[in-house]
């Protein structure tokens, strides 16, 4: 088992996991409201700015339950300062991109110490915090440290986008992330599990490479799934996804151990970050877009509305600690989904009559209904998995969050451009998106409901 300690004092492993959190998501979210600047300076076309916005995903999707793994093995510590050294790198090579290539690569690499770093962090916390009261608080710190960076990544890159370019909030982006790898060295205390499984390369490597071989043809899709380079990704995908549940079906030391699919406490966790993530994180991801095509708005403009859902996600988060005990996660989970699926519905019926302020009710709920489950999630995902196994739990967790992430998106794209061209169609297509948003937001809450409560061993 992993030894604990008693619990600190909030001052020193909280904000730092924290602050590295909130970069993270940030990085996440960055070209949401400059796509039109990142793309018109990188010559990127209609395929290069769908990467721009997708390839951070890949990285995130393939290196979140391998780090969270590694964290459990060589400590949460080191993978947490090794992600945001790699996280500040990547960011400094999207400030100098000379290309659409260089860019994408870049963002693919950010992924994947963004990927270390949201694994690690939950295991900085579950080592820093005994469960119960303490560790719901940090756990709901956490959460609100998600919704944090979600608002501020396109607040920081159109700010900077509107002072001088674009390039100048990834430079920003580096230096932050560099002083919190700096403190983060200093002040986390290293804990590590007494029984390291080792890497499971052969896991690792299958995982990491059908995800990214999954999240690719998604892309690559949204230009034609007729097409031979989609469907060659969706049987590589196919192939390496099979083979890793086979492989840790059999091996001793499985990276994920797929019993705990059994537990109903990680199985609600697990559904709970897919339907946020295929749900509003994707259709939030879309708005910044629409927005700007529907009313006209710049870019800073775009990230001030978003501000509405992803600001009112963070006070929630702090307020959920306030949640009576006897509320279970599981219970929590479902209502605040369905609390999401009822503001997503607010956001039905728009025309070209519509004023954006229309959107801000919708969004408020919308928000705080997440903030709600961010929360939960941040908990559960640490409770419902084994003592010392706490990242590769927030792995899995987060996996599920971007994975649905990058599948809401393309589905939310493909929905929006049924609509045809027509004026009007704009409109049509995000009232389309909605209703599908609402029905796998509401599904998402009816099978965490179904989950029945059960001791974890």
């Amino acid at each position: 088992m992993t030894q604990q300690r008693s619990a600190p004092p909030l001052a020193r492993p909280l904000p730092v996991a924290a602050f590295g959190t909130l970069l993270a998501l940030a990085a996440f979210t960055f070209p949401l409201a400059t796509i039109g600047s990142t793309a018109a300076t990188l010559g990127s076309d209609a395929s290069g700015r769908t990467w721009i916005l997708s390839s951070m995903s890949i990285g995130l999707s393939a290196a979140l339950l391998v780090s969270g793994a590694l964290a459990d093995d060589i400590g949460p510590r080191r993978t947490f300062v090794l992600g945001l050294v790699v996280l500040a790198l990547a960011s400094a090579v999207c400030a100098a991109a000379p290309s659409t290539l260089v860019f994408v690569l870049a963002r693919v690499v950010q992924g994947v110490g963004a990927g270390a770093v949201l694994a690690s962090s939950l295991g900085v916390i579950a080592h820093a915090f005994e469960p119960g009261p303490l560790r719901a608080r940090a756990s709901g710190i956490w959460g609100a440290a998600v919704g944090a960076g979600i608002t501020l990544g396109p607040l920081m890159s159109a700010t900077s986008d509107r002072l001088a370019t674009w390039r100048e909030g990834y430079w920003l982006l580096t230096a932050l992330t560099l002083v919190a790898a700096v403190v983060a060295g200093r002040l986390l205390a290293e804990s590590r599990t007494e029984t390291p499984r080792g890497l499971d390369l052969i896991g690792a490597v299958a995982l990491s490479g059908g995800l990214s071989a999954l999240l690719a043809a998604l892309v690559e899709g949204r230009a034609g799934w007729t097409r031979p380079l989609p469907l060659v990704l969706l049987a590589v995908a196919a192939l390496l996804l099979a083979g890793f549940v086979l492989h840790e079906r059999r091996t001793a030391s499985p990276m994920l151990d797929l019993t705990l699919l059994r537990q109903p406490a990680f199985l609600a966790a697990t559904v709970a970050a897919l339907a946020t993530g295929a749900g509003v994180i994707a259709l939030m991801s879309y708005m910044a877009g629409f927005v700007g095509a529907a009313f006209g708005l710049d870019a800073l403009h775009s990230a001030f509305l978003l501000f509405g859902w992803s600001a009112t996600s963070v006070i929630t988060a702090l307020l959920a600690r306030r949640i009576p005990a006897s509320v279970s996660g599981r219970t929590q989970l479902a209502l605040g989904l369905v609390g999401v699926a009822v503001g997503t519905g607010l956001l039905l019926g728009l025309s070209e009559t519509s004023s954006p302020l229309r959107l801000v009710p919708g969004l408020v709920l919308a928000g705080a209904a997440t903030g709600i489950v961010n929360a939960a999630l941040g908990r559960e995902a640490v409770a419902s998995v084994p003592a010392g196994r706490a990242a590769m739990g927030s792995g899995a967790n987060n996996t599920a969050r971007y994975l649905g992430s990058a599948i809401g998106v393309t589905v939310v794209s493909v929905v929006v451009l049924s609509a045809g061209t027509a004026p009007s169609a704009v409109f049509d297509g995000w009232n389309h998106a909605v209703i599908v948003v609402i029905a796998i937001t509401a599904l998402g809450a009816a099978v965490v409901a179904a989950t029945r409560p059960r001791a974890v061993r």
